[in-house]
């Protein structure tokens, strides 16, 4: 293999420790986990784009905001100190710079490096990687003992677009919110949002301040419910805790109070779904069709749950800026959407926010010895390494949480792994899986429709612990912070003791 010969600064080193992939909200907090907990680790995070943050500065529809509470969402060792409980999206990138910053981590960055090419070389144990320059098209390769993948899981330069009948026949304009302009004039127009998900439900109440008026399109509903902008717990605990332990106790509070609500969802779905609709009549005007604009034909946390602060959207509904249309969309027209039952939504923006495409592992092509790996193949390891494929992780937060959550406990289960092989002169850990029958489905738990379309594409998780995931806080709280590395999945070797032990074999 040809190395690069940069050396200047800013430049790729040929060799690291760890090689971690995206310089996003895991990226930059594995990178964090590396410094603090294996200061002997050399390290570089390669990412793609030309920025730090990436989803939160990829997005910049009016309105983003997280999903989830920024007490779980935001990192373990840095509680979110902001006033909102649900932050804009600007506040959480900044929060992500600052975190960098703070840390030393942005100079360890590289941007505009995309990982196209990874190969394991069980001879020298190392990861042969090939990245490309996406700004000159320069291809460079360099090695790295540990790859640690946070690039999520979604394609990052192209979003899902139904292939709508007559497209091409709109008069105005069309906006896909990732890849949203940077001018747009929203004032006194009509605006079409096709979607139910949480892009959708975050864009009708902030387009519907200056717009005419705001149509959600939507072809079934999804649970939608209204939550507090600013968390009177964390407030409590701010007030009669210090700093840390005040963030450490809101984490907390919020994870187990998420969790508990999943599971009451999962365990009693017609009770939990009476009381979802319940909550809805008491923020809607009273007559208003809930039973077509709100129910949905599946139980509550089938698909994913959305949440908006202060019931803002339901306020832009109950003040008639907004309104919601359940409906299927037979074609595009010069001046709207023709819809199936015949009714014709004039418009001026149609906003497609109908989904993300996945993208497992950023769309490195992986190999193993030469060997090409197809992940869809392969069951996950505690939800963060595949099985067979060595000194591989990565970082996939939860579906029915904050992303976070699960991101902190995979990058301290990583260290602990890195500083086990380091403290014993090993170079090598694998997952292995000897149970043929432990295959039950794909990643995630969800029938979502951007989950099914590339289901086939993920990995597949099992039947049983550690092949299964779980979507618990709990659980892997005690699965990856509580249990030791070195279990009867987990294969470690090579180093200098085995070396020579097989040096010896080939000699007798």
């Amino acid at each position: 293999m040809t190395l690069t010969a940069e050396r200047e600064p800013g430049a790729v080193a040929a060799h690291v420790d760890v090689l971690i992939v995206g310089a996003g909200l895991s990226g930059i907090g594995a990178a964090h986990y590396l410094q603090t907990a294996c200061p002997w680790a050399s390290y570089t995070i390669l990412e793609a784009r030309d920025a730090i943050g990436g989803t939160w500065d990829l997005f910049r529809y009016p309105g983003i905001r997280s999903d989830s509470d920024m007490h779980t969402l935001g990192y373990s060792f840095r509680p979110w100190d902001g006033d909102k409980s649900i932050a804009d999206g600007d506040s959480i990138l900044q929060y992500i710079k600052d975190t960098a910053a703070e840390a030393g981590i942005t100079p360890q960055i590289r941007f505009n490096h995309r990982v196209t090419a990874a190969n394991w070389s069980s001879a020298d144990s190392v990861w042969q990687i090939t990245a490309e320059r996406v700004d000159t098209g320069e291809r460079l390769q360099l090695t790295a003992g540990f790859l640690f993948s946070c690039s999520g899981y979604y394609r990052y330069d192209e979003g899902y677009l139904p292939d709508f009948a007559g497209m091409g026949d709109f008069r105005g304009i069309i906006i896909h919110p990732q890849h949203w302009p940077e001018v747009v004039d929203f004032a006194g127009k009509r605006i079409v949002v096709i979607g139910s998900g949480a892009t959708a439900v975050t864009l009708v109440p902030a387009l519907a301040r200056s717009a005419a008026h705001v149509t959600m399109l939507q072809r079934s509903p999804s649970y939608i419910a209204s939550i507090p902008e600013k968390s009177p717990v964390a407030a409590l605990f701010r007030a009669i805790l210090p700093a840390k332990a005040a963030g450490t106790a809101a984490k907390w509070f919020h994870a187990l109070m998420m969790q508990a609500f999943y599971r009451g969802c999962r365990r009693w779905p017609t009770q939990m779904r009476r009381m979802l609709l319940q909550g809805l009549r008491r923020q809607l005007p009273p007559g208003y069709d809930i039973d077509t604009h709100f129910t949905p034909p599946y139980d509550p946390w089938d698909q994913r749950f959305c949440a908006v602060p202060n019931g803002d959207l339901f306020k832009v509904i109950s003040d008639g800026s907004a309104s919601i249309a359940t409906d299927h969309i037979e074609r595009f027209t010069e001046q709207g959407l023709l819809l199936a039952s015949g009714t014709e939504l004039e418009a001026d923006i149609i906003v497609t926010a109908t989904g993300l495409q996945l993208l497992f592992l950023g769309g490195i092509t992986l190999t193993v010895d030469g060997e090409t790996v197809d992940p869809s193949t392969r069951l996950t390891y505690k939800g963060m390494m595949l099985e067979g494929v060595p000194n591989l992780a990565f970082a996939i937060g939860y579906t029915h949480a904050s992303w976070t959550l699960k991101c902190d406990l995979t990058c301290d289960y990583v260290c602990r792994v890195l500083n086990h092989m380091h403290t014993r002169g090993l170079t090598r850990c694998v997952a292995r899986n000897n149970d043929a029958s432990a295959v039950e489905g794909t990643l995630f738990g969800l029938t979502s429709g951007y989950i099914q379309r590339s289901a086939h594409l993920l990995p597949k998780q099992g039947t049983h612990y550690p092949w299964r995931v779980y979507q618990s806080y709990l659980r892997d709280y005690r699965a990856l912070k509580m249990s030791d590395v070195d279990d009867e999945y987990m294969e470690f070797s090579g180093g200098a003791r085995e070396d020579a032990r097989a040096a010896a074999s080939l000699a007798s």
